[in-house]
């Protein structure tokens, strides 16, 4: 059986023998009316009575403000939150999220955003609405975006699918952002002695199971370290707030977690399949959740949470470790095991460093791994000269080990060694439908087995994997490197690691820190790349075709084309300079050098990112206001980009890429293999 949820707390299910017809819509009465296979029941409620049909017919509808309101299930095009589509059976479980409907002032009018679904039908189209009345004179086919001419400040509007000619439910009401930004309000920590409090790095997921994004923030003090730098630092906190601006729970990671980029790489998503995302991060003695409760599960039962576990230095080489999942709607513990990969020796992570640089290196990452399509979470330690990373399930309210990699437990994985960069990523580069780790110079296959690796020292800052080269079969990673006899930067095969081209050696320097490859420039076919000391390179040949952008940190999709743009500190810019910039006055980047946002992903509206930026003591969310003329389904559909979120918050940020090239002259857009909860 396939349910959806409705308004008002209401479901409507279906199967291919006895469907339930449907569900009344906006009114406040129920009704329902039984399908079976390819017949047709009724659904009465709210203001009018509609047709659903049930089983191998064209899915459900229910009543409300207009006979064909928002549906449910069914073999055909039934609705889920927002209406237009059957519900997807592929392999990955994505969000079952709302329309996204976003709208900002812009030249002339009021610009709305917003979702196509990753299962949408081809031929879906969209009308939109402003305060009841339609504002559009034909159904949008050929984008999800448009200018309201007249509409103002205190506009509402809402968005319905049509399907085969059939307007189908509406979806929820969005509210004009009348400084073209939404503002959330955020509540410091307390300073301590000698220190105060920021919010730095960012994730998102559906933490209430509504279909909108809630957002997990990590506070930094301002005493936080980097690895290679003694002192005590402040604790680490994660906060949770909704959309609106409420706050849900405040997690307290303890003194026994240190503060800086490196050490706490936290993951959203759902993890066990119940609609609401869960957060996983290491923790310790110490921790409490966001009850205000001490951990109390698994290893954590019979600890010290009174013992500070710091040496004289501030490092933390002593002490439990664990792992722990916390509910994203209340902040509570759900389960704790012990964290794997421990310590162990801290001189075996790399260059004899025993007094705790290397030992604390951590990255994370969502990944669909096992065949069931429900996510796992990956938590590697060790970039340098060790690599391992473990591989977990939390199922029915425990956490198992999927699998563990370490390059020092065997011949054969000595060489993945040295190999990690200051980040990680995801994608699928075989034939089977889960994904693969991709760590810097090496690719992990989905069973935690070492499936290529290149043949030289492989550490660097920057990771890109992505469809680079579209006119070459499969995914392709570009990366700079900072061993001193490597190449400066290289292209390789995703899934081989064959080097497809390089730059020249470093020449026993330490090499480029920064690297960027995205389609910046339209006149060349696929990628561009380039390091701060090359010129921009062609992603297919490694050639020149330009001079180097002004920067080469992160990057946007934001105007109205198919290139990418550059987003560096609290601007976005073309890559030569030339068009339209944005800047996001009084708000800061976060990460020092690095320069990154707290986030950046497809949040709301059309397909098109947004970017989350401090300002004070607020975190503000920026969408554009330009009309794109593409239709592309929304980015968080595809898997490949979605888990890049989730690892974006990790060490040095990294720009999400999707699976597929995006670009002047791009192929079809494939249908994601998905399927949601």
């Amino acid at each position: 059986m396939i349910c959806f949820s409705l308004a008002a707390g209401l479901v409507a299910c279906g199967s291919s023998d006895t469907g339930a017809g449907g569900v009344g819509g906006d009114g406040t009465g129920t009704g329902t009316g039984t399908g079976g296979d390819n017949a047709t029941g009724t659904a009465s409620g709210g203001g009018a009575t509609g047709t659903a049909s049930g089983g191998g017919a064209t899915g459900t509808a229910s009543g409300g403000d207009a006979a064909s309101g928002s549906g449910g299930a069914g073999a055909g095009p039934g609705t889920g939150s927002g209406g237009g589509a059957p519900a997807p059976t592929g392999f990955a479980q994505m969000e079952d999220l709302d329309r996204g409907v976003v709208a900002v002032p812009t030249d002339g009018g009021i610009y709305v955003g917003f979702r196509l679904f990753g299962y949408d039908p081809d031929d879906i189209a969209f009308n939109v609405y402003r305060d009841g009345t339609k504002v559009n004179d034909a159904p949008i086919t050929d984008s999800t975006n448009l200018v309201d001419r007249g509409g103002s400040p205190s506009s509402v509007y809402t968005v319905r699918p049509v399907v085969g000619g059939v307007e189908q439910g509406e979806s929820e009401a969005a509210s004009v952002w009348k400084d073209g930004s939404l503002s959330i309000q955020t509540m410091p920590p307390p300073a301590g002695d000698g220190y105060t409090y920021s919010s730095g790095d960012g994730s998102v997921g559906d933490l209430d199971g509504d279909g909108r994004y809630e957002i997990v923030v990590k506070w930094d003090p301002s005493n936080l370290k980097d690895n290679s730098q003694a002192g005590r630092t402040g604790k680490t906190y994660l906060d949770a707030y909704t959309l609106d601006g409420e706050r849900l729970w405040r997690i307290d990671l303890g003194v026994n977690i240190r503060a800086g980029a490196h050490y706490s790489p936290f993951l959203v998503y759902d993890l066990d399949g119940d609609g609401k995302a869960e957060v996983a991060v290491k923790t310790a003695p110490g921790t409490r959740d966001g009850t205000g409760e001490l951990l109390s599960k698994g290893p954590a039962a019979g600890d010290d949470d009174a013992r500070d576990y710091r040496n004289n230095d501030g490092y933390i080489l002593t002490g439990p470790e664990y792992l722990t999942v916390f509910s994203g709607e209340t902040g509570a513990e759900l389960a704790t095991t012990e964290f794997l990969v421990g310590r162990d020796d801290p001189c075996s992570w790399g260059n004899n460093e025993c007094y705790g640089n290397r030992v604390d290196r951590f990255v994370g990452t969502i990944a669909f791994l096992d065949d069931t399509g429900r996510p796992s979470a990956v938590f590697g330690r060790g970039y340098y000269a060790r690599t391992t990373l473990s591989a977990w399930n939390y199922r029915d309210g425990e956490l198992s080990n999927l699998w563990t990699f370490d390059s020092s437990s065997n011949r054969d994985n000595g060489k993945f060694a040295g190999k990690g960069t200051h980040s990680i990523s995801v994608a699928n580069v075989d034939d089977d439908p889960q994904q693969e780790i991709i760590n810097g110079g090496a690719t992990f296959d989905d069973d935690g087995t070492g499936l290529c690796t290149v043949d030289y020292y492989a550490h660097g800052d920057a990771l890109h994997v992505t469809d680079h080269i579209p006119s070459r079969p499969g995914l392709e990673v570009f990366q700079p490197y900072e061993g001193g006899e490597s190449p400066a930067y290289a292209m390789r095969d995703a899934r081989t690691c064959e080097v497809i081209w390089q730059g020249p050696s470093n020449g026993g320097e330490e090499g480029p820190g920064r690297g960027v490859a995205a389609d910046v420039d339209p006149r060349n076919p696929g990628s561009e790349a380039w390091v701060n000391n090359s010129q921009l390179l062609s992603g297919s040949d490694g050639k020149s075709v330009g001079n180097r952008p002004a920067s080469s940190n992160f990057l946007i999709w934001w105007d109205a084309d198919l290139s990418r743009e550059l987003l560096d500190g609290n601007g976005i810019r073309q890559h030569d300079g030339e068009g339209e910039a944005f800047t996001a006055r009084d708000c800061t980047s976060i990460n020092g050098t690095k320069s990154t946002p707290t986030l950046s992903a497809d949040l709301v509206g059309d397909w098109r990112e947004e970017v989350v930026l401090r300002c004070g003591d607020s975190i503000r969310i920026f969408t554009t206001n330009q009309v794109a003329e593409n239709r592309i389904h929304t980015l968080m559909h595809d898997p490949q980009y979605r888990v890049a979120i989730s690892w974006q918050n990790g060490a040095y940020n990294q720009p999400p890429h999707p699976s597929f090239h995006i670009g002047e002259g791009m192929a079809p857009v494939p249908k994601p293999d998905i399927h949601v909860r």
